[in-house]
């Protein structure tokens, strides 16, 4: 079996810029070496979550629950791997590096239920993706740590400048306070390696400064 990473972290966390950075590190030590992101978007896979983070099933994140949102970004990765990359999976050479995977549903919808439930949650989400429905476990898990209120200023700026427009985890602070503390939560349950993108006044560190803790956490 391949080699699996996943990168993930609130939006803004940088989870898109340092996969690639790790793409290239891996590329120039000779290594066999894909990339994927989730969501697909222009993938058929991806049509219920592309109708979710739209607002089409309703404005506010909480409107589908966690378990039913779970499945829609479930089957997007279940398409995506029996129609594009079970065969590099396959291939124990080679390093698949996700940007997003399962993780994203122990962040965003585990912080829709009260903290009671959170343990049940991530056990159904364990067993229900890699045991029932068959999609490979991540070997390692990389999470960016970074505040919410960070977090909300750089997808602000983002949809400013580009004229992105936001999708409902975006748009809902609360949505991203309440995942940051589901992330703390997952991070120590599940035993993901914790990067954090600020110093401790705040600051945003540089890309070099965050991809060193990466590959030493990887021991690559």
């Amino acid at each position: 079996m391949a080699m699996l990473i996943a990168i993930d972290g609130l939006d803004g966390s940088g989870k898109e810029t340092q996969s690639k950075q790790l793409l290239k590190y891996l590329e120039a030590k000779g290594k066999k070496v894909r990339m994927i992101s989730f969501p697909t978007y222009d993938g058929k896979g991806s049509a219920f979550v592309d109708m979710y983070l739209k607002g089409e099933l309703g404005k506010n994140p909480e409107d589908t629950n966690a378990y039913a949102a779970s499945v829609f970004f479930t089957m997007d990765r279940y398409y995506s791997f029996r129609t594009d990359w079970s065969k590099d999976y396959y291939d124990e050479e080679t390093y698949i590096i996700a940007n997003r995977y399962t993780s994203a549903n122990a962040v965003h919808q585990l912080s829709k239920l009260p903290k009671d439930k959170w343990n049940d949650f991530l056990e159904w989400l364990w067993d229900f993706e890699f045991k029932k429905v068959g999609l490979p476990a991540p070997d390692r898990v990389i999470y960016l740590e970074m505040k919410p209120h960070v977090s909300m200023s750089l997808i602000n700026s983002r949809s400013e400048q580009t004229g992105r427009v936001k999708d409902i985890h975006e748009s809902d602070n609360n949505h991203l306070i309440n995942s940051y503390e589901a992330a703390l939560y997952s991070s120590e349950k599940l035993g993901w390696d914790m990067v954090h993108c600020c110093d401790d006044d705040g600051n945003l560190r540089t890309i070099p400064e965050i991809f060193d803790d990466i590959i030493n956490a990887l021991n690559l």
